[in-house]
């Protein structure tokens, strides 16, 4: 997941956990994202296929930085945490268990593009963390902040103040203690 957009940039389903599994998603999304070397940093939590010698060796020979969750802190990353919960909660999650690692991709991917290109994510400001991987993010909350100031003009007394904050959120932390006031 990229954490500025939000959006799923790699997946994949495995009938076992593996580094070897890990390296391949990584490496896919790299090439599809169409990195360069020293431009990302993976935060991943301390589990072996994380921190396997074959996934470490592929982000070293990729140019990725890595960046690893604290020792028993379960809830490091809470992006991806918030996508799991997403992910979990939704109306469509299966009451059992998948038949098949074919059926389980299936879902995932249905999940994924649903995610990706549909869903309003609150904490990007309502847009699809496509539109905000693509930059499209720009045009449509300038959109919204002239929609709803026409709005407020024509029916003020419908807002009791000032109308939703569209502004763009340009600067995202990910376990950085903030020395100013900006929004994560």
């Amino acid at each position: 997941m990229d954490i500025f957009s939000r959006k799923i940039v790699g997946f994949d389903v495995f009938d076992e956990q593996s580094a070897e599994h890990a390296a391949d998603v990584v490496s896919a999304a790299y090439m599809t994202e169409n990195v360069r070397a020293g431009e990302v940093t993976l935060h991943a939590d301390n589990g072996g296929p994380m921190k396997g010698s074959m996934m470490l060796a592929t982000l070293q020979n990729l140019g990725v930085t890595t960046s690893f969750s604290r020792p028993s802190v379960s809830n490091d990353n809470p992006y991806s945490e918030s996508m799991f919960r997403t992910l979990k909660y939704c109306p469509q999650y299966p009451d059992t268990p998948f038949k098949s690692t074919e059926l389980a991709l299936e879902w995932v991917r249905k999940f994924v593009d649903w995610y990706n290109n549909i869903h309003m994510h609150s904490g990007i400001t309502f847009v699809t963390p496509s539109a905000r991987h693509e930059g499209k993010d720009k045009a449509i909350l300038e959109n919204r902040k002239q929609v709803y100031e026409i709005a407020r003009q024509k029916n003020p007394r419908r807002w009791s103040g000032r109308t939703r904050n569209w502004s763009r959120i340009d600067e995202v932390y990910l376990n950085t203690k903030r020395t100013s006031s900006k929004a994560a």
